[in-house]
């Protein structure tokens, strides 16, 4: 069972989703919170996901998301707003959200979502997956070993560094899933790496 913590400042937008979660098999909601500072005081009942609305009174997404992934790494975060400005998507991800979602995402595919991030996976919604990859393959160029790699594969580096799927990136880059598989392993062979997440990790250090 998927235990869910709901942080949304509307309460429609709360009663909404647990009426549209409490329908799933597996899924649960344990608590709701009107903001970042309700959230940690309702943690008693051991939320396996936060669904979290990034623009709170109080404290916002972002903040809650930092406290919970130093504080309670146990729980995954999911961020679910209207909001896709750069501070929140960018923020929340660099506090350590799993996940980013516009609430115009289909009621099914928020259910997928919910249930990737308590498997420990990244999920972005597509119009943010787009603007993230875009934001951040230029950055990649710069991290260690990036000379070794052509520049497509420093491109799928970089989105791999931001949790995007092989999907994710065939979709942005219009190519096939199986053309991505080639170049990362091309990339994991040049820079003696073991899998995608040691590369992810490269990835990220060159912020560190």
């Amino acid at each position: 069972m998927i235990k869910i913590l709901i942080v949304d400042d509307q309460h429609l937008m709360r009663a909404g989703l647990r009426k549209l979660l409490d329908i799933e098999e597996g899924i649960e909601v344990v608590a709701e919170a009107e903001n970042g500072l309700a959230a940690l005081q309702a943690l008693a009942v051991k939320p396996d996901v936060a669904l979290v609305d990034a623009r709170m009174p109080v404290m916002d997404g972002v903040e809650l998301v930092a406290r919970l992934n130093t504080e309670h790494p146990e729980i995954a975060c999911l961020v679910l707003t209207t909001f896709e400005e750069d501070e929140y998507v960018f923020g929340a991800l660099r506090a350590g959200a799993r996940g980013y979602l516009l609430k115009d995402t289909p009621p099914d595919d928020l259910v997928a979502a919910i249930r990737k991030v308590a498997q420990g996976q990244t999920v972005l919604g597509s119009p943010v997956a787009a603007r993230l990859i875009a934001e951040i393959t230029q950055p990649a160029q710069g991290f260690p070993g990036a000379e070794l790699l052509s520049a497509r594969e420093r491109d799928i580096a970089g989105m791999i560094g931001v949790g995007a799927s092989n999907k994710e990136i065939a979709d942005r880059l219009h190519i096939t899933e199986g053309t991505v598989k080639n170049h990362v392993s091309s990339a994991l062979r040049k820079l003696n790496l073991r899998d995608r997440t040691q590369l992810a990790l490269l990835v990220r250090s060159r912020s560190g």
